[in-house]
């Protein structure tokens, strides 16, 4: 009989690789890793379209040495690329992604009243990824796109976008890096100072605050499961700390799937406002666009909140890397930096002189985007174009799409997954407005409470330990939960993704665990 217990001291990833050791190691069931995030989803019509530009982009590169044949192309001209581009369409009506180019190229010129060849332009020459990024923090047409989409989509038009700046990056975990990186750079936050982390919280983002190139004192903010995992006022009140410099949340969150209520919102801003004027808040808001009526902390604290936004799993490209970070133009990181004591603001001058004569006026933004590049490089920083161009094309598949056909499909998808897996388990399926479903926590403790009772559960929290449970559901179903408690949540509880595995997948796995459930009872009604 296997020793669970020998697990009971690995990190959370170790965990991961041992659960799927067991739930693979059994000839008598297939291995279902529910614990992945990654999507089996993806947006098409985008990635149509970015192949069919490549072919034009092509074809306009071989303009300038049509008289050779050695496969050798040139820098495509923007003179006249309307009016090529225009016939390319013309000649591939039959085709999605060309028709989809056509349309994009109208609503850049007519609906954000941007420029058509200096967009055509833009894009022909990322796609062909024939040249530095420039502007390296995003090139200028590609950026007024994205902070279009970020808006709508984040804050619900309740930021202008001219009002923002986004700097284009190698998904939300090189945003984390590179942000965490630049506040240490630049004084902002120093060994010993305080950050508030809203638990639970996607794992890493615990552990980043402690490792030793940062030293900082973790707060945690607790959700309360009873609630619907809302932060209670009592848990957010802790904000008004003066020592706590950055409060750093995941919303929707995860494991739980939940967004900020209005009510958490509104406490938020009123603490700002009232209290913390200084607070700096960091948002990972990837699960955002799952959400029904979101509306990120950026919405609410503009002029305090970093966005960061990964384009991975809305558009499943976890392996495109897409990721964005989002600062309101007037922010407190600026006027921070702007209020450093002399020789930090002298040391600064020194660390930043390289790349401009005004390292006062440098925003904090652009001081990312030169710490990406260990500042000496700068001129090289930058996404690299072929994936700000994918990024434009993901960003305007979403904003022409008014009746948001492609999110509503994607939320009936993992809706219809979780409905699956609940039916079976034989319990109600959650029912909570501010739910997104993108995971769910299985509470091991209410689902055995829920099925047999209230001494049912209490024998199951005596007699297993946290993980042992979700390890024996590895080894005997062969069905992979996350931990919860390696989120930073306070019960037994396994996550599982609705986002990686297929309906009659998640409903097998709600048989098993309703199987193993009736397992245990018949043993505890048998005195074992």
């Amino acid at each position: 009989m296997t020793d669970y217990s020998q697990f009971s001291t690995l990190s959370p990833f170790e965990l991961k690789d041992e659960l799927i050791k067991l739930a693979s190691g059994r000839s008598d069931h297939l291995m279902l890793n529910a614990g992945r995030g990654n999507p089996n989803f993806l947006a098409t019509l985008p990635r149509r379209a970015f192949f069919r530009l490549g072919l034009f982009a092509t074809a306009e590169s071989e303009l300038s040495y049509s008289y050779m044949r050695e496969g050798i192309g040139g820098l495509p001209r923007i003179e006249g690329i309307e009016a090529r581009f225009e016939r390319f369409i013309s000649e591939n009506r039959d085709q999605e992604g060309t028709v989809f180019l056509g349309r994009a190229l109208s609503y850049v010129r007519d609906q954000l009243g941007l420029s058509a060849s200096a967009f055509l332009h833009e894009i022909v020459e990322g796609i062909l990824g024939c040249n530095y990024p420039v502007p390296p923090r995003m090139l200028t047409v590609s950026e007024a796109i994205v902070r279009q989409y970020l808006m709508r989509e984040m804050v619900g038009g309740r930021v202008s976008a001219e009002d923002v700046d986004v700097f284009a990056v190698e998904g939300g975990t090189a945003a984390m890096t590179y942000i965490f990186d630049t506040l240490k750079t630049n004084r902002l936050v120093q060994a010993g100072d305080k950050v508030a982390i809203g638990m639970p919280v996607f794992t890493p983002y615990i552990e980043i605050p402690e490792l030793e190139t940062y030293g900082l004192t973790e707060v945690a903010i607790h959700a309360d499961p009873e609630n619907g995992w809302q932060y209670p006022d009592s848990e957010l009140d802790k904000l008004k700390d003066p020592a706590i410099k950055i409060f750093f949340c995941i919303n929707p969150s995860n494991p739980p799937s939940v967004k900020l209520d209005d009510r958490s919102l509104a406490r938020i801003a009123d603490i700002v406002k009232k209290d913390r004027p200084d607070l700096m808040i960091l948002t990972d808001d990837v699960y955002g666009t799952f959400a029904d009526n979101f509306r990120s902390l950026f919405a609410v604290c503009p002029q305090n909140t970093i966005l960061v936004y990964s384009y991975s799993k809305y558009f499943g490209a976890t392996g495109w890397r897409l990721g964005a970070v989002a600062l309101h133009r007037d922010n407190v990181l600026d006027r921070a930096l702007a209020a450093l004591p002399e020789a930090d603001r002298a040391m600064l001058e020194r660390r930043y002189a390289s790349i401009t004569t005004d390292v006062p006026g440098l925003k904090f933004i652009d001081r990312l985007v030169a710490d990406s590049r260990t500042v000496a490089l700068n001129h090289t920083a930058g996404l690299s174009l072929p994936q700000q161009v994918q990024m434009v094309l993901f960003s305007l598949f979403a904003l022409m799409d008014e009746s948001d056909s492609y999110k509503s499909a994607l939320k009936g998808l993992i809706r219809k997954r979780q409905a699956a897996l609940y039916a079976e388990l034989g319990i109600a399926l959650p029912d909570d407005e501010n739910a997104v479903d993108y995971y769910t926590l299985l509470d091991l403790e209410k689902i055995a409470r829920a099925l047999y009772g209230s001494d049912f559960a209490a024998w199951v929290r005596n007699n297993f330990a946290a993980n042992e449970l979700l390890f024996r559901i590895a080894d005997e179903t062969g069905i992979v939960l996350l931990p919860g408690r390696g989120f930073g949540t306070q019960h037994p509880s396994g996550r599982a993704s609705l986002a990686n595995l297929n309906e009659y997948e998640y409903a097998r796995i709600g048989r098993a665990l309703r199987r193993m459930a009736d397992e245990y009872h018949s043993a505890w009604k048998n005195g074992a």
